[in-house]
């Protein structure tokens, strides 16, 4: 059997005036992030972390934040996008481990709602999904409220075509 592993990253700033979106979820909080799509990072880093583990670019290449297309996309549809591109080339999720850095809201309460809604895009079990929260102990921009970040790591397994390899 053969594996990839990938890492992503990605970080958005915090801006009044828009939703709040993690792993596809909204989440009740005064500011949002900003971008060209809904700016989701969990979302961001796991489908740079599953394009990194095949050599395939980031999601920039796919999702060019100057294309209009774009603008407010839903990620969790980009998601399902990535996934679809490594399944037809013979590749699966084994698993993703991921972690968000946000002084607040308090993610807490939301983790197992977006484990389930990105299990659900990446036909996947939840147990496959692992989402961590954590501060950045007001250091730097994410501990100022500044913004919030988002690290991935992507197992990926090739899928068994028969034959000897």
């Amino acid at each position: 059997m053969s594996i990839r592993i990938g890492n992503g990253y990605d970080i958005h700033q915090l801006v009044p005036g828009r939703s709040l979106i993690l792993g596809g979820i909204k989440i009740d909080h005064e500011l949002g992030l900003l971008g060209h799509s809904d700016a989701d990072v969990l979302t961001h880093a796991i489908m740079d972390a599953m394009l990194g583990a095949l050599s395939l670019g980031d999601i920039g290449l796919y999702f060019p934040p100057t294309d209009p297309k774009w603008e407010g996309a839903d990620s969790i549809e980009l998601l399902r996008e990535v996934n679809r591109l490594l399944r037809d080339r013979g590749w699966r999720i084994g698993n993703v481990d991921s972690v968000v850095i946000a002084e607040r809201p308090k993610l807490k309460p939301h983790i197992s709602a977006m484990r389930s809604r990105l299990a659900k895009a990446l036909k996947v079990d939840p147990d496959q999904v692992g989402v961590k929260a954590t501060t950045n102990e007001k250091l730097d921009a994410v501990g100022r409220e500044e913004g919030i970040a988002a690290y991935a790591v992507v197992l990926l397994l090739e899928e068994d075509r028969g034959g000897d390899f």
